[in-house]
């Protein structure tokens, strides 16, 4: 947006100091003038006195200045200290506001900086803290954020290149093999490719609905974590049923401000991920949901092989499956490996968060906290 040039904001300080100066200084001599000039007789008088001792009576008289005297010779040295004041805070203003606005530069040139797209530089403004140094801490938090932020999109669009192109690679390496040989078999082409298409469909369902959450772009109503994990359950216990698996749901009411449908994506998404990431052959899910005065939890654990601590917190992050742990079944099932990604993104969307704990006995614990109170700015 263009706009008139206009004074820079040390000159209005510089004239705003040398202006306070000046006015600090005719008040000073307006008291002056007023309380003490104002004693003196307009006009010049000759005011006689008596002095002297018994034998000699002797006369004398002492001029008193009248007020325009007085003025006459005030006059040119009061404007004199005004001119002086002028050129000192007209002199002072401008290296003190320079001194001040110092820190302002730097954080200026941060921010050109970070506008060409060079998030990692910082300002790291010494000194102790005050309104400038908290702005510029804040900037600085707020490019480290920027930055992660920015590096984890470009990790994320860089694997969801990779994941959709898979799908659409096997596609045309099926579609050219039957090109080549007419007499193969179609059943099983359209069932591949139906397999193949199935899979690029969920992992670009996935995909919208992280965008979705991590855009916070969705009105919240009250929904309860239990009856949501009632359904996820209810929906998924022929797949568990399938493999093997035992679910248990259990908990308290767990009311909380949120979005249903990505509350249940996110429930979903844990519950099926419990599901996939078993005992061969079987093993055991248990949803538990409960509420305290701050917050309401989601807990679903599942059985499994003992996971290796280190690798537990990396299980979230996108595209991460979890390659040390045991599974099971048709490979169809696996996920896009967005799920634990997916329940993060929705969490933190609903200022939640999202803890992974490895079970002793082996399997994974994963809890989401919600707050129950409204979201702010939520409709």
């Amino acid at each position: 947006m263009a706009r008139a040039p206009g004074l820079s904001v040390r000159v209005k300080l510089t004239l705003s100091y040398a202006a306070f100066l000046m006015l600090a200084g005719a008040a000073l001599l307006a008291v002056v003038w007023l309380f003490l000039l104002r004693y003196v007789p307009d006009q010049a008088v000759t005011v006689p006195t008596a002095g002297g001792t018994d034998d000699v009576l002797r006369s004398a008289y002492i001029f008193v200045p009248g007020r325009s005297d007085l003025w006459a010779a005030f006059a040119p040295k009061a404007a004199a200290v005004l001119v002086f004041l002028l050129l000192c805070g007209l002199v002072g203003g401008w290296f003190l506001a320079g001194r001040m606005l110092a820190p302002l530069g730097r954080i200026t040139d941060a921010t050109r900086k970070a506008a060409t797209g060079s998030l990692s530089h910082r300002i790291r403004l010494p000194g102790r803290r005050d309104e400038f140094r908290e702005l510029a801490d804040a900037f600085d938090g707020m490019l480290a954020r920027l930055d992660a932020h920015v590096a984890e999109q470009q990790r994320f669009a860089a694997n969801a290149s990779h994941e959709l192109r898979t799908p659409l690679t096997i596609t045309q390496t099926l579609l050219e093999v039957a090109r080549k040989d007419p007499d193969r078999d179609l059943g099983r082409l359209v069932e591949s490719l139906h397999a193949v298409n199935t899979r690029a469909i969920q992992l670009t369902e996935a995909l919208l609905v992280l965008s979705r959450a991590d855009q916070r772009a969705f009105a919240t109503e009250d929904v309860d974590l239990s009856l949501l994990a009632e359904e996820a359950t209810e929906t998924l216990l022929p797949y568990a049923e399938q493999r093997g698996v035992t679910v248990e749901t259990s908990g308290d009411l767990a009311v909380v401000a949120g979005e249903p449908a990505l509350l249940l994506q996110l429930t979903t998404n844990l519950v099926h991920n419990a599901i996939v990431h078993n005992l061969p052959g079987g093993g055991g899910v248990r949803v538990t949901t409960r509420r305290d005065p701050t917050g309401a939890e989601l807990i679903v654990e599942n059985t499994g092989a003992p996971l290796d601590p280190a690798l537990v917190p990396t299980l979230a992050e996108p595209f991460r499956r979890g390659s040390d742990r045991v599974r099971t079944g048709d490979d169809a099932h696996q996920g896009s490996g967005l799920g634990l990604a997916i329940v993060q993104t929705i969490a933190e969307a609903h200022d939640g968060t999202l803890t992974l704990t490895a079970r002793p006995e082996g399997g994974l614990r994963v809890t989401v906290r919600l707050p129950v109170e409204p979201l702010g700015g939520a409709s």
